[in-house]
């Protein structure tokens, strides 16, 4: 089944929405005027208040000249980070400071921090009923506490260590001694903190250092009994005798050992030299023995003989040969003395390797000693270092007990705050600002009104018009030619009512040509149309029998017709809801001329729709509520216009029906007048129920075609009810097909059986 979008059929109006602005300018001035006028009396009425701001630094307020010599000289300012700064913020907030200048300024007598000094009588009466707690059940310190904090804002400057205090009170000169006062209080309150620290300090560090006196001889006394009890005579480079001497060994024994090694080397020297005859003349010891060098000489001389001896005398001479018997003599005795060089070198390696023993075992000897030295020397050390501890923290707390004293006898502590910037009177309130407050109530009240005007003409459909790409088919008009029926007050049987609609079924038309405007032409522009032929009816009939001879029918006179040739015939509610089903129609509008009786055609169709599966919807357009009473029991259900005037939502005004699965908008219980105002919303609204079931009826009771023009839509089928084929059941439907509804189809109810007992539980469909 199709389904039309909302957007496609109707769009806002912005023209006609803010004109709605201009149509109601008055009311919109009055309105802000009166807005405005409220607002500037109750600027001008209302009390006074005035605001002051101290400046806090905080800053380190120690000279260089007295800052402690425990302190880093190189710091000149505290380290305070967001969380130091938002500490000493608490800290001016605090109660403390609080009360301190609650009792200096004597706010506690001041109404305006007492509500319970000068009570207005209707505050009493409120309390008397128990509409208002009681302020004399708190106490005056609370209540004078809690409006303090009501006025008091304290907080840090961004990016600083500066502190801002802001006080707001009624009097001018309040605002701004509150604030100095609470900042005098903090700076006082520091530098009675620290006085007390020093004088504590001072008290604790006198019997400390007392204490640590005593401590330090003590420890002293033990260093030198310990020493001499275990004989740690100290030498030189601040090492023990034992330690000492045994260096002093080593460094001997070395020596010895190093001379028994030379002397044993040259020994075995000489006595290699002696054992194989070689010159004794490399040996540096024999070189440097007196007796061989004079020795060596005579043999020199010796030689110097034989060689002048031999140019002149024979070997053989006495005197060559004499000379050559002393130069023999000679060299046995050089060989003596080397050999007596060699054993003195011999004597003097044994000497140096017992010298050598002798220092080894003096060296063991200092080892142990040096051992047991080294032993005691850790103890020793032990009790040097707890002396050397006790002797720096008695000299650190004598410094500080010295500084701590002189201060607490000068008064001169220092606190880390100022006062940068003391609270001045302030000369203006900061509220109310008349000017601001008067202006933004009428900036506000002029868009609140202007708001309220523009919803008001949307929501009541005023605003709203056809989309420019919304398209209408081409109407063809066909016309029916007046017959003659029996009087309005014969009813026909269901049998009858078949065979008339057999026959009426038969009836042909004249064809013209298909005229394309929905609008009728002027009647200068209609052609003249051959007369038809006259139509017999039937005879009519009774329940007794047939009635009397059925009176000649008139010559019709000439109509217009705008489309080829038409077949209009009367179905039951059956065939009618069959069509529905079969072309798929979205919207079934019903026209029933004769009333409210003829209004059963759309329950009993939209009920056979419902019960073929299809999710049906009626809506009644009735003055009555013909059409949806019968199918509710009653008619103060909320309905179409109570949804028209903006009283009730889509899911307030759609009930279920009792006998079947089709939905019902009754007629309503708002205005009339009120709802026809926003009859321009029934397109929107159809389009809505469209979308939401799948077929919407519509009964609209003898309504022309001007009355159900909003109603219709993509796959519309117009019906005209009818109970007896009358006069006016006649002009009517040609009334409607000269109006650009030629596809007319007429419809009755008679011979359908309604249901039987309700369906319990089916009230409401929302």
């Amino acid at each position: 089944m199709s389904v039309q979008s909302a957007a496609a059929d109707v769009d806002v109006d912005l023209r006609q929405l803010f004109a709605s602005l201009g149509r109601n300018w008055l009311r919109i001035l009055v309105f802000v005027l009166v807005v405005t006028g409220l607002a500037f009396v109750a600027a001008s009425f209302a009390t006074r208040h005035y605001k002051a701001q101290t400046q806090v630094e905080i800053a380190p307020r120690e000279s260089v000249y007295t800052r402690p010599a425990s302190s880093n000289p190189d710091s000149d300012k505290p380290i305070l980070d967001e969380q130091g700064v938002a500490t000493q913020v608490q800290i001016i907030s605090s109660n403390e400071i609080l009360k301190q200048v609650a009792q200096k300024l004597g706010l506690s007598r001041l109404p305006e921090f007492d509500e319970t000094i000068n009570m207005s009588s209707l505050s009493r009466v409120l309390i008397l009923l128990g509409l208002k707690n009681d302020p004399m059940d708190v106490p005056a310190d609370e209540r004078v506490l809690k409006k303090m904090r009501e006025k008091l804002n304290v907080y840090g400057v961004e990016k600083t260590r500066i502190i801002a205090i802001e006080f707001s009170s009624e009097v001018p000169k309040l605002a701004a001694a509150i604030p100095d006062a609470i900042a005098a209080a903090y700076i006082a309150g520091q530098g009675a903190a620290k006085s007390e620290s020093n004088t504590a300090a001072a008290d604790f560090l006198a019997p400390e250092i007392a204490d640590l006196s005593k401590q330090v001889r003590d420890a002293e006394a033990k260093v030198a009994a310990y020493r001499s009890q275990s004989d740690l005579l100290m030498g030189g480079n601040n090492s023990t005798l034992a330690t000492q001497q045994l260096a002093e060994l080593s460094t001997e024994l070395s020596r010895v050992r190093a001379n028994r090694a030379a002397a044993e080397g040259t020994a075995e020297s000489v006595r290699k030299a002696l054992q194989n005859g070689g010159s004794l003349d490399s040996l540096p010891e024999v070189l440097s023995s007196d007796l061989i060098q004079r020795l060596r000489e005579r043999q020199v001389e010796l030689r110097a003989n034989i060689a002048d001896l031999s140019t002149t005398l024979l070997d053989n001479h006495p005197r060559v040969r004499a000379a050559k018997s002393q130069l023999t003599d000679l060299d046995a005795q050089i060989r003596s003395e080397a050999q007596k060089i060699m054993k003195g070198l011999a004597m003097q390696a044994d000497a140096a390797k017992a010298r050598e023993s002798q220092l080894v075992a003096d060296v063991n000897t200092l080892k142990a000693a040096s051992a047991q030295a080294g032993e005691q020397q850790v103890g020793l050390d032990a009790l040097q270092r707890d002396a050397a501890a006790k002797r720096q923290q008695l000299e650190l707390y004598l410094t500080n007990y010295r500084e701590a004293a002189s201060r607490q006898d000068r008064n001169y502590i220092p606190v880390d705050a100022r006062i940068a910037s003391p609270a001045s009177v302030p000369a203006e309130p900061y509220f109310p600002k008349v000017g601001p407050i008067v202006g933004a109530a009428a900036a506000a009240s002029l868009l609140l009104a202007a708001v309220f005007t523009l919803l008001r003409e949307l929501f009541s459909g005023r605003a709203m018009r056809p989309a420019r790409g919304a398209r209408f088919e081409p109407i063809d008009e066909v016309t029916m030619p007046p017959a003659a029926y029996q009087e309005p007050s014969t009813r026909l049987e269901p049998a009858v009512a078949t065979e008339r609609a057999t026959r009426t079924a038969d009836v042909s038309w004249p064809e013209t040509v298909t005229e394309t405007p929905a609008q009728p032409r002027p009647a200068a522009e209609v052609e003249p149309v051959a007369k038809a032929e006259p139509i017999v009816e039937p005879e009519p009939l009774t329940k007794s029998g047939p009635l009397a001879e059925p009176e000649p029918t008139a010559e019709p006179e000439p109509v217009e017709v705008r489309r080829p040739r038409s077949v209009l015939g009367e179905i039951d509610v059956e065939k009618a809801a069959e069509k529905l089903i079969a072309s798929g129609a979205a919207r079934a509008i019903f026209v029933s001329p004769e009333g409210d009786e003829a209004a059963a055609s759309a329950i009993l169709v939209a009920r056979e729709v419902s019960d073929a599966g299809l999710r049906v919807l009626l809506l009644d357009l009735t003055a009555s509520g013909a059409a949806s009473r019968p199918m509710l029991d009653s008619g103060l259900f909320p309905g179409i216009t109570n949804l028209l005037a903006s009283q009730a939502q889509f899911s307030d005004v759609i009930h279920g029906d009792l006998y079947s699965d089709c939905h019902v908008i009754p007629v309503g219980t708002a205005d009339p007048v009120r709802a026809m105002r926003a009859a321009d919303r029934l397109p929107i609204i159809m389009q809505s129920l469209t979308t939401a079931y799948d077929l919407v009826v519509v009964e609209c009771g003898p309504a022309d075609a001007q009355g159900i023009s909003r109603l219709g839509g993509e796959a519309t089928e117009v019906f005209l009810s009818m109970l007896e084929a009358d006069d006016e059941v006649t002009q009517a439907a040609v009334k409607l097909i000269e109006s650009g509804y030629p596809d007319l189809t007429l419809v009755t109810p008679l011979g359908h059986e309604p249901p039987g007992n309700p369906v319990p539980g089916r009230r409401s469909a929302a």
